[in-house]
């Protein structure tokens, strides 16, 4: 009996193969190099803002702020009486420990010297902070460690390693041959975890929250008797400066472009090592599988459908793992998302590039065969871009419907700078390619958390702060395409709410510094908004509306774009001034 002829592998099959192998590569490369720290830092810091604030009943910050300077009336450095004051204080009211964020390894005066150095010993339970060893981790501290042994004190290092964007996020068990401040304090506590536990570059600090999560009393406070001593007994109490005049303030990965003080950060990194190092990296071989796994789906699931169809699997596979990351980060484990998420990109970008190939060589085999196969190629290739364009759409539908507005405010948005663009002179492909790329000026508001983009009253100032984020979290989203209509796609989220007289953000562009396509978006994202009723505004007549364009002009608006918008007002459909327009008012 003859054997069964084996089906020879198709082009297809082994490009998307390959397509495969290259993006797991690829992959594998970015994570084993961090060469993106920077989206991977991004991601960190998502995570500790997603968590939010936990409490840290067992510490307290004694800061040096800028109420102490205005109650005490003396210049820093403080005399050392001063400390001594402070740590006599926490001894009195019951401190488990005291830790001292504040270098004390040059003498000053014998008689102030010996205030701090006498209070040190009577308090037994005091570890001070250094930045400076010898090459045998000997410090100078108060006189070195013979002198702190003998007042029952110790010393830690409080050198902190930098990670990308000078962000503090980690520490180490050691620093320059001493125990940092963190495992000291542990330590002194009776919880100090052992150096084997920490990991490759450190320990990550389990911080509690963003800034001020830590409870936290002025240093002057302390001094005048104003602290409840329950507040103190018990407790790690942290001392050091904050007032950003000291300069020991450093960014954190707890809340984008809020600074947090050395004191609080040292303290978070006090409970962390105190509770076990809680927060850790994940094994890599979840990260490598994460990678083998996202790298290799678009390929395969193209073997079973169409390249795009297969293409479109990525989005929900990208939120998936955010979503695993994010739980596996509230249970103490950081798995690594750039890396993943760069190979499902480039598997998905190789896909579809392998699907273009594969579809261009069987049009060249069977154009000359029959024309009807022609026909059906042609079709094949517009329904490519009808899919493409409904990508576009669905997604730009799914970012508005986040803060309860209509696909319709986006379909008058697009049709009007379509319009507004042949008024200006682009062609009509450049116009069309504005009318679609328009439609996602504000997918960056997908990172804004939902109760600040639902929020039915006025915003406060932090949460204008992290409104305003989305233009730069949008143009983040859609940079690094080579695509056309996603390059002017980017231009316009990042540019249009900036203003012709440099008022606007995320870059306080003004006049023709901000392109063209912005300027156009602005005004059209304006005039839309104007008319529609929000929750937290009726919704404006056409009259006030264009009043209100015109007082902008040359102050948010452009002149030129102004003028031309005025031109078509005549020939918009009434329809769209009453707030009732449907998709057929631009047919």
């Amino acid at each position: 009996m003859a054997s069964r002829e084996r089906k020879p592998v198709s082009g297809r099959t082994v490009i998307a193969i390959v397509a495969a192998l290259v993006a797991v590569g690829a992959g594998g490369a970015v994570e084993f190099a961090r060469l993106l720290p920077g989206l991977e830092q991004d991601s960190i810091n998502q995570r500790f803002e997603r968590r939010g604030a936990v409490s840290a009943p067992g510490l307290l910050i004694v800061a040096i702020d800028d109420t102490t300077f205005d109650d005490l009336g003396e210049s820093w450095p403080f005399p050392r009486s001063r400390h001594a004051q402070a740590i006599d204080r926490l001894r009195r009211d019951g401190a488990k420990a005291i830790v001292y964020d504040v270098q004390f390894t040059e003498q000053t005066t014998p008689r102030e010297d010996n205030a701090l150095i006498d209070a040190v010993g009577r308090a037994r339970n005091v570890v001070l902070a250094t930045a400076e060893t010898d090459e045998h981790g000997n410090s100078n501290v108060l006189g070195g460690d013979e002198q702190l042994a003998r007042l029952g004190a110790s010393a830690g290092a409080s050198n902190l390693p930098s990670g990308p964007g000078g962000v503090l996020q980690r520490f180490d068990a050691s620093a320059g041959g001493l125990e940092t401040l963190a495992v000291a304090a542990a330590r002194r506590a009776g919880h100090a975890p052992a150096k084997s536990a920490f990991d490759h570059g450190g320990a990550w600090i389990d911080f509690r929250g963003p800034p001020g999560t830590i409870d936290t009393v002025s240093f002057s406070d302390l001094l005048k008797g104003r602290v409840d001593p329950a507040l103190v007994r018990g407790r790690i109490v942290v001392v050091g400066a904050s007032a950003a005049t000291l300069q020991d303030v450093h960014p954190t990965p707890t809340a984008s472009g809020e600074l947090m003080s050395g004191p609080e950060i040292e303290a978070n990194s006090i409970y962390t090592a105190t509770h076990g190092l809680p927060l850790r990296d994940a094994p890599r071989w979840i990260d490598l599988l994460a990678i083998l796994a996202l790298g290799l789906l678009p390929a395969l699931a193209s073997l079973r459908l169409r390249a795009l169809l297969a293409a479109l699997l990525a989005p929900g596979a990208a939120v998936a793992w955010l979503v695993i990351a994010q739980v596996a980060f509230d249970h103490g484990h950081v798995l690594s998302v750039a890396a993943p998420l760069f190979a499902l990109a480039l598997g998905t970008v190789a896909t579809i590039a392998a699907g273009y190939l594969a579809e261009r060589k069987r049009r060249h085999r069977f154009a000359e065969r029959n024309e009807a196969l022609e026909e059906a190629v042609h079709e094949r290739t517009a329904e490519l871009r009808e899919t493409q364009l409904e990508i576009i759409h669905r997604l730009a539908a799914a970012t508005e419907s986040r803060d309860e507005e209509t696909g319709l405010h986006l379909e008058r948005i697009g049709l009007l700078c379509e319009r507004v663009g042949l008024v200006l002179g682009l062609t009509a492909a450049e116009a069309e390619t504005l009318r679609h790329a328009s439609l996602l000026h504000d997918v960056g508001k997908i990172a804004v958390p939902d109760a600040i983009l639902t929020k039915p009253g006025k915003l406060t100032g932090e949460e204008w702060v992290v409104m305003r984020r989305h233009a730069e979290a949008g143009a983040n989203i859609l940079a690094g395409s080579t695509a056309p209509i996603m390059r002017m796609a980017e231009e316009i989220a990042l540019t249009h709410h900036e203003r012709w007289d440099g008022g606007g953000y995320p870059r306080g562009l003004s006049g023709e510094q901000i392109p063209l396509v912005g300027r156009i978006c602005a005004v059209c994202d304006v005039f839309d908004a104007l008319l529609s009723p929000r929750p937290y505004k009726e919704a404006w007549s056409v009259q006030d509306a264009l009043d209100e364009l015109r007082r902008e002009r040359g102050k948010h608006f452009d002149p030129a774009v102004i003028d031309a918008f005025m031109t078509l007002v005549d020939d918009l459909d009434p329809l769209l001034f009453d707030g009732r327009a449907g998709q057929e008012t631009f047919a």
